[in-house]
Order: structure tokens, then sequence, then C-alpha cells
């Protein structure tokens, strides 16, 4: 990382001025040599009918700490990144509270990377595991 932990921080609340990012309330908190770290609250405006965390916002949320993490730890002032393909596995429901997304790199090629996003509650007990393939593309 050539940027501090503060100013990669600021950099990713930037990013989502005016995104589904700020429409879902997500936050950038922590971030590490190989890994960066979101939250989102799980109110109503994520639930699904029944009151639990909507799968979608889940993924959303996967999606977001994935791609700016990719932006973050591939350079991407010289590149376009841009997700090809997400999967997730949901196996825990949240009603309340805030679920943490951390998304860490498994592979990192110079064309494709594959991240993993793991998704928990406050008390640290997985919701989600998420794979996110990312492309980096010449712009």
């Amino acid at each position: 990382m050539k940027h501090t932990k503060a100013e990669i921080l600021e950099g990713c609340k930037k990013m989502c001025k005016n995104t589904l990012m700020e429409t879902l309330d997500i936050e950038f908190t922590d971030v590490s040599e190989n890994t960066l770290v979101a939250r989102m609250p799980v109110t109503p405006r994520v639930h699904q009918p029944d009151g639990v965390l909507h799968g979608g916002a889940s993924v959303a949320l996967a999606e977001s700490v994935g791609s700016a993490a990719a932006f973050i730890f591939l350079n991407a002032e010289e590149v376009a990144i841009r997700g090809i393909e997400i999967a997730a596995n949901h196996v825990k429901s949240v009603r309340e509270g805030y679920v943490y997304a951390h998304a860490k790199v498994l592979h990192k090629g110079r064309t494709t990377q594959l991240w993993q996003i793991r998704i928990v509650n406050e008390e640290d007990q997985l919701v989600s595991l998420v794979k996110l393939t990312t492309i980096t593309l010449q712009k």
C-alpha cells in the first residue's frame, strides 16, 4: 500500500458518493496489506419481506467491497476493473445490527483476480461466503 490507511478509507468514502453503496449505507472501516473491510447496517431498508437481511443486499455489499479491494490492491489508476462473476452462499439470517464484509484476494493475476468475501455478523459468525472474479482491462 502506498497510501496511508486513513487516505485509503477516505478514498473509498469518496468513491461511494451518489452510488448504490451510499444508498445501502455501506461504510469502509479497515484496510490491511491484503484485506479490505466494509460494514452495512441491517435495517428494514435491506430486509426481505419476512424481516431478515435480503441476499441481494449481501451480494451488493460483497461486490462493493471486493471491487473496491481490487481497485486499491491492483493500482486501478492505470487499469479498469470489472466484476465478471459472483457466487454467494447464505448460511445465517440477520435481522438487525451490522454485517461486516472482509474481502481478501485468493488469486491476483494480471488479467483475472479471485476474491473471497466473508460476511459476518457482529458476533463474527459467518452470514455469507462470496466468491468474486474480477478482470483487469487496459484503459
